[in-house]
């Protein structure tokens, strides 16, 4: 009787455990994975807000710190404020501020005392009000409901679509606008599931891709319908594992003409491991963070087991899920004819989310297909930013014998 006694309480501890583990591997997971404030801070730049400590004709010194010295222009933000700042004037006056060149204030006042947080994201708005580049407002039918996506038309026939990264929203790929609309490609700009306006992800967090591929499946059938003959798919962090998943897997991928990954995340348990760090995730919890979010993924991301004979069709249920999404996206989908489809990967060895090896990895593996553009000293998602004339000439460069 005794024995029994001491076996059910054993079950019964580890049971127990086998919960609180269960639990914390969840919250872990959830803090690694959400999509925090969705503020115009991409996945990254989860640093310290920084102080204005004083602004002068064309210069702003912030607070010295690891964000406020990244070489190239970035925005700095908070509330109503909105400045474009340029490169670094001055590190050696004081051990604790960093002199920038300021570009131009956007909205409100850049004050001393103020305190900002420093962004990749330029731009506040839509194209129109951003950038002075005339769009419409679309709906894109998806998977879960309406996705709110702008369109900004151009001459072409090859449209580019743009797809945002982790923690980001349409207006960071707004960065690039300006030149893809001077080439005359027509360009769209989906939101997805988890994005404001659109429907919420089942699981309330982002699954890196793996469940949200659908939905630049979704915008690839709204290209097709409404004249695109080619198309592009331009992914920025997580929006370049949509890229891959929906290249590999969309009825539409014989129409995909090429691939343009910026920072993609090509190692998902990797960049948990990152975020969870990033977002104050306690060392002991960051491996149940990443079982928890292999499960999470297992169920909820994944490519469907099937798709629709019209590969124009409206929505469509995505069957069968991968239990392995996880382990990363398709490693290099073919073309037409079997063929690689031509990618440029744009990525940089101090990327501290996704980590630079496995796209060296990959373009060493395609070495025939895929241009690899590397960008030093540059954070995630924030290539462009670091050195903008060197990454346009590399985009401007690959995308021409695709128009």
């Amino acid at each position: 009787m005794r024995r029994r006694t001491t076996a059910a309480v054993a079950a019964t501890t580890l049971l127990a455990t086998g919960a609180v583990t269960l639990a914390a591997g969840r919250w872990a997971s959830g803090a690694a994975l959400g999509a925090a404030s969705r503020s115009p801070r991409p996945a990254g730049f989860a640093g310290p807000r920084l102080t204005v400590h004083g602004v002068a004709a064309g210069r702003v010194t912030l607070t010295r710190s690891l964000d406020s010295q990244l070489p190239g222009t970035f925005a700095v933000a908070s509330g109503t404020r909105h400045a474009v700042v340029g490169p670094v004037l001055d590190v050696a006056s004081d051990p604790d501020t960093v002199v920038r060149r300021l570009e131009r204030v956007n909205r409100g006042e850049l004050l001393a005392g103020a305190t900002v947080a420093l962004t990749p994201q330029l731009h506040r708005g839509d194209p129109r009000t951003a950038l002075g580049i005339p769009h419409a407002d679309v709906e894109i039918p998806g998977d879960g409901g309406s996705l709110p996506a702008w369109f900004v038309p151009g001459e072409r026939d090859t449209w580019v679509i743009a797809l945002h990264g982790l923690g980001a929203t349409r207006e960071h790929p707004l960065n690039l606008v300006p030149f893809l609309h001077r080439r005359a490609f027509p360009v769209l700009l989906p939101g997805y599931r988890g994005d404001p306006g659109a429907p919420r992800p089942r699981s309330g967090v982002s699954m890196l891709g793996a469940a949200e591929w659908p939905d630049a499946d979704a915008a690839l059938r709204y290209a097709v319908r409404n004249g695109a003959r080619r198309l592009v798919l331009y992914g920025w962090s997580t929006g370049g594992t949509m890229a891959l998943y929906a290249a590999a897997h969309s009825p539409l991928r014989g129409r995909i003409s090429g691939i343009v990954l910026d920072s993609p995340v090509l190692d998902p348990a990797a960049t948990v491991r990152a975020l969870a760090a990033h977002r104050g995730v306690p060392g002991p919890l960051v491996p149940l963070a990443v079982s928890a979010a292999r499960a999470r993924i297992g169920l909820d991301g994944g490519p469907p087991a099937h798709v629709d004979a019209d590969p124009t069709a409206g929505p469509r249920a995505t069957a069968a899920r991968s239990d392995h999404a996880l382990d990363g996206p398709p490693d290099h989908p073919t073309g037409p004819r079997g063929r690689p489809l031509p990618v440029l990967l744009v990525h940089g060895p101090d990327d501290t989310i996704a980590p630079y090896a496995a796209s060296h990895a990959l373009a060493a593996r395609h070495a025939e297909s895929v241009v690899l553009h590397t960008v030093p000293r540059a954070q995630h998602a924030a290539m462009w930013n670091a050195d903008p004339r060197a990454y346009e000439e590399a985009l401007g460069r690959f995308l021409t014998p695709l128009m």
